[in-house]
Parts: C-alpha cells; structure tokens; sequence
C-alpha cells in the first residue's frame, strides 16, 4: 500500500476497524466452534491473549515516567505558591462536584426505574470482596516514603505528590534548576515521541482485546441483570454526552460539539483497555496538542483525574446499591442514599485507574448502607462491558476538568481548540504515527 493510500485511514478509523474486525471474528468463531478447545486455547487465550497484553504493556510502560516527567515540567513552570495550591483546589473541586452529580442522577434514576427483582435473591450468589482501605490510610498512603518504590508499584498518588515537590523544588533554586528544567522538557519531548511509536499497535491490540472479549463473555449473564445493564448504560451516557458538555459549555464557553469531535481517540482507547490509567498518554496528548490545554495544567490534573475522578464508577455504585437493595427487598432511607454519594464520592480519591476496581469500592458502599455483599455476584457478569464505557466517561471528566482550569488560569490557546487540524500537522498521532511506519 503507498503512503498515499494509508493517510486515507487516520487512528480512528483504524481504531474503529479493529475494534469491528475484533468483534466479528470473535462472534463467528464463538458460533462456529462453541466450546472448542483448540479455539480457547491457542486464540482466545493464545494469539488474541498475548497481543492484548502485549498492548496493555506497552501503554502502561509509559504511565510512571509520562506522569513523572510531564509532572515535574508543568510544577516546575508554577513558580508561585499561590497558583499550585489554586489549581490543585480548583481541580479536586471540580472533580468531586462532577463526581457528586453523576452519584444523585445515577441514584435518582435507579429509583424511578427500579431495575431490581426481589426473585432474584433466591439464586445462589456468592462474592468475596477484597478489603477496601479505610480512608484513613488513603490519606496516610499519599505520601511515599520511598518515591522510588511508588515508581516501582505505580502508585499514582505518591507519583504526583513527590512529582509536585520535586517539580516546585526545581522552580526555586535559580540557574540551576533552569538546566535540570530544560532537561526535563527535553525527556517531555522523547516520551512523547515513545508515545507515538506505541500507538502503532492501537488498531491491531484494540482488535485483540475486542476479540477475547466476544470469546469469552457469555450471552447467558445478561438474562436477569438486562434492565440493570442499560441503566447504568444509559446514565452513564448521559453523563458523558449531556453533563459534561454541558458544564464545559457553562465554565468555559467552548463549543461541546468540537470537544466530542477530537476526543474520539481517547474516548476509543478507554473504551477498548478499560483502564484510565492505561489511556493516561493518549489523553495528555490529545488535551495539549489537540484540545489547546497547557501542558503546566494538563500534566497535573489528567494524571490526579486518572487517579481520584472516577465519575463512571460513580455512577455504577449508585445504581448497583440501588439495585440491590431492591433486589433483597431492603428499603433505604433518605440518609442512606446520602450517606451512598458521600461515601462513594469520597471513595473514588485513591481509587486505582485499573480494570474491575470499581467492584472492590462498590463492597465498601455496600457496607455502609448494610447491604449484603453477595449481591455483587448479580452483576459481576455484565460489568467488564460497563467498566469500558465508564473508562470512557472518567477520561472525558478528566479532559473537561482540565480545559475548564486551564481556561480559568489563562493556560489555554482557544486557536488550536477551534483548529480541527490542530495537532494533525504537529504531534498528533495520525501523523507521527504514519512518518514512524515509513
């Protein structure tokens, strides 16, 4: 094929091909050869299980440095006290009144709708829920000591406090720190371009990941749960679609419309890993080269949001307590569903941005409010397909979030956000990633 023929396809297109190619070897694979070991051994857990990971890996090879480095420069460029504390305040605030929000629309809906069936209690469930930590110790655990371990484990929030001290440290020790700034920027600068190298495996690994996926999740699990599914489903649309580019519209003036256009990409990435975590580089990129955020604003609230705005998880505990309930005939009170958000809210800070973590939190929500544990197995089987989509909604939070701040702190170029060829010339992934393949 000629380089011609090959820029007709951008990221997305390819994106969405491998996406379709995935689930459609994957359906007819699984109706063709039902149960066949050959297919479950040497394809679905084999070829398709070794590119997925492999894909996975890759983007999560990049996550402790891009964090890190990208941190450090923006820190280190803040050199007023003043404006770090004002953005770090603006930016939990933000992320905490979204997460309050999608709690009491999820709840609310949940109500109205009333997916849950008392018959369903009588079915045999059994869930063994991993301890949450208490909020005590996520307090305690934000500070590392040893910054180097916390690099080693991925712990994102020690990352970005120790990120933060070292990058403000850098902005007050005169010359010197202008050369360890610089070399900063400039290790910026190559992580970036890793960034765009690995984003040649996104079309073939998103067909791996979709592929393993058709194979191996069973029709069956969406008999009793159907009605809780596409709650959750169509709150979390909502969310993403209706609230966020309503408050972007409202904070910022920036046209919605334009918004949802370029974050296509992201939106795709987290959808297919499941992991805000994992699309932590798509996402940074896309909001500076694509979107017009400062990188001072985007390397700190993009790696926080990846770490404490989990709005789609949010979302699915709201549902899923009301669910429920409702399941196991137990009533809750006004304070009990206030007691949820606040819960909930607060249990999404230190929440890791990784597939199924949702589940373990959602155990703690339970017990708060003296709902049975068990009810979890209900849903178990339906939520690695709301765990996407919910990715996908916690990763366009978190890109709002920073065009909001990074409008509201002057750290905005409202030209490249209105250039729908912006970053398509320069750092953008079609792009790079086509000069990369030549």
């Amino acid at each position: 094929m000629s380089a011609t023929e090959n820029s007709k396809f951008g990221l997305t297109s390819k994106i969405l091909i491998g996406m379709g190619a995935g689930i459609l070897l994957g359906l007819i694979l699984r109706n063709l050869f039902p149960g066949n070991e050959f297919v479950q051994d040497y394809i679905t857990e084999g070829v398709l299980h070794i590119v997925g990971t492999i894909f996975i890996a890759s983007l999560k090879m990049l996550v402790v440095p891009l964090v890190f480095v990208s941190l450090v420069c923006g820190t280190c460029s803040l050199s007023e006290p003043s404006k770090l504390g004002r953005l770090g305040g603006k930016t939990l605030a933000f992320y905490l009144f979204t997460t309050a929000i999608a709690l009491t629309v999820a709840i609310l809906t949940a109500v109205a709708i009333h997916p849950g069936s008392a018959s369903l209690a009588s079915q045999s469930m059994e869930y063994v829920a991993k301890e949450a930590p208490s909020l005590a110790n996520v307090l305690i655990n934000i500070v590392p000591s040893n910054p180097v371990k916390a690099m080693t484990e991925g712990n994102m929030l020690q990352i970005i406090l120790f990120a933060v001290i070292f990058g403000f440290a850098i902005a007050h020790i005169g010359e010197r720190g202008k050369r360890v700034a610089a070399l900063f920027e400039d290790l910026n600068e190559v992580i970036m371009r890793v960034v765009t190298l690995v984003m040649q495996l996104a079309p073939y690994g998103v067909f791996a990941l979709m592929g393993k996926l058709a194979l191996s999740l069973g029709t069956e699990t969406f008999g009793s749960v159907v009605k809780y599914f596409f709650v959750v489903l169509g709150v979390l649309l909502l969310h993403g679609f209706v609230v966020y580019p309503v408050l972007l519209k409202l904070f910022s003036g920036l046209s919605p419309f334009t918004f949802i256009r370029k974050m296509r990409d992201v939106q795709l990435f987290a959808f297919s890993t499941a992991s805000s975590n994992a699309t932590l580089p798509v996402t940074i990129e896309t909001a500076e080269h694509r979107l017009g955020a400062d990188n001072k604003v985007a390397s700190f609230t993009l790696p926080l949001g990846a770490t404490i705005n989990m709005d789609g998880t949010a979302i699915m505990q709201g549902v899923a307590t009301v669910f429920i309930a409702q399941v196991y005939g137990i009533g809750l009170s006004i304070t009990d569903y206030v007691t949820v958000v606040v819960t909930a809210t607060l249990a999404s800070i230190g929440t890791a941005g990784v597939p199924g973590v949702g589940l373990i939190m959602l155990a703690m929500v339970l017990n708060q409010v003296g709902l049975p544990v068990e009810g979890i197995a209900l849903i178990i089987g339906v939520d690695r397909l709301l765990d996407m989509v919910r990715t996908a909604v916690n990763v366009t939070g978190d890109t709002v979030a920073t065009l909001v701040i990074a409008k509201s702190e002057g750290e905005f170029d409202e030209q490249v956000f209105n250039d729908t060829q912006a970053g398509k010339t320069s750092g953008s992934f079609d792009r790079e990633v086509h000069k990369a393949g030549r």
